[in-house]
Formats: C-alpha cells, structure tokens, sequence
C-alpha cells in the first residue's frame, strides 16, 4: 500500500514542465474516447478542450492549479478558474492512469476546495462529458449535485453539469498590484472568449430549489 505521507500537494503553473504528463493524458483521453462522437456540436475549426483554456487562466490572481505529486512524479491534478463572482469552475482533474484507485482524484477535489474558499469563493462549479462515468460517479460522490435529470441518456445531455456550496474562509476583494489587474483582466478576456465554444451554465444549483425543471430533460 503507498503511503500517502509521501505526496505532496504543490500548487504550479500548468505551464511548467512537471504539469506536461497532466495535459498530456487529458488530451488524449479526450481526444481516444471521444473520437466517433460528435454530439458536442463544435465548428470544424473549433480549438481543442486543452487548448480552449491556456495556462494562464488557471493560475492568480482568478486562478490556481495544482499537483499531488510522488517521489518527483505527478500523479493527479487539477485546476479552477473563476466563472463569477461567487463561482470558480474546476478543471484538468487528471489522475494518472498509473495511479487510479487510490483516492488521489478525492484528494485533488479536497485541495482544490480548499484553496478556493480561501480566495472567498463560495460555489464550485464543473462539467464532464458523458462518456466519463467514472468522473459522474465521482462528483456524485464528494458532495456535488447533479445540474441535469441521472435518468435521461448522458449521450443526449452531452454536457454533464454539477455544482456545490463551499464555505469561503478568506476575502473574496484583495488588493491587487498592477501586473496582476493586468493578469486578471486578461484572464477575463479570455474566459468570456471561450464562452462561445464553452458557454456559460444555464442552469445553476439556486435553480434547483423547485426541483428539476422540465428543460433539464432535453
């Protein structure tokens, strides 16, 4: 059995070095179990998941990234990047293939919880697609619910939304230096790009007070 003792949780840049292995299996579990699938509805010309959202979106002032990472070796990660005020959404969340079924992607979820209700955020926000069921069981299990109807056809849902409240324990306004303003507006710009390609949640967990609207069936 590993000792976990042993692992360290190291925030990075996914623009360093050691973060390649993450981007690198991402990609290409994206690109292998969803090859034959085009429910998406993309343009030809569409950029990659990976590429959609560069580094610099997942790291401060609005951003953080991080590893856990095993005798100099990463073994999971994942990121967040800021959807609105309250809301940051996760991304990247990556164990490496050589390492599942240890609890890591749990341990990935509990850092990244962390960091952002320092930074005052007070929801979490993410999707997966629908050819990830091990990701859907995951999040159903650490506390996320469902922003869609578990019975309908997850091929038909295409993106698979959750969402769940965190308790902020730091300020969400900081004082900010001119590079990192520069930095933040930046990393706006290129979130709301994105958004045409990746648009923004329709529906959020504040919407679910009455139940599942009718629209969450189609």
């Amino acid at each position: 059995m590993t000792d976990v003792q042993t692992d360290q949780i190291v925030v990075v840049s996914l623009a360093e070095p050691i973060s390649q292995p993450l981007l690198d299996e991402l990609d290409h579990e994206y690109s292998t179990r969803y090859a034959d699938y085009h429910g998406f509805d993309q343009p030809q010309d569409a950029p990659s998941e990976i590429e959609l959202y560069p580094p610099f979106v997942f790291e401060p002032p609005l951003g953080l990234a991080l590893l856990i990472v095993r005798d100099g070796v990463p073994v999971a990660g994942g990121a967040f990047m800021h959807l609105d005020d309250r809301t940051v959404e996760y991304k990247r969340i990556w164990t490496s293939s050589a390492h599942r079924r240890q609890g890591l992607s749990r341990r990935v979820l509990a850092a990244l919880d962390v960091e952002a209700a320092a930074r005052g955020y007070s929801r979490v926000y993410l999707t997966t697609g629908p050819r990830q069921p091990e990701a859907k069981h995951l999040y159903l299990r650490t506390g996320f619910t469902p922003l869609f109807d578990l019975d309908e056809d997850p091929e038909k849902i295409v993106h698979l939304a959750f969402e769940k409240r965190i308790v902020p324990t730091g300020p969400r306004v900081r004082h900010l230096s001119e590079s990192d303003r520069s930095r933040q507006a930046r990393q706006l710009e290129r979130i709301i790009w994105a958004q045409q390609y990746h648009p923004s949640p329709a529906l959020r967990l504040d919407d679910l007070a009455g139940g599942i609207p009718d629209r969450m069936h189609h």
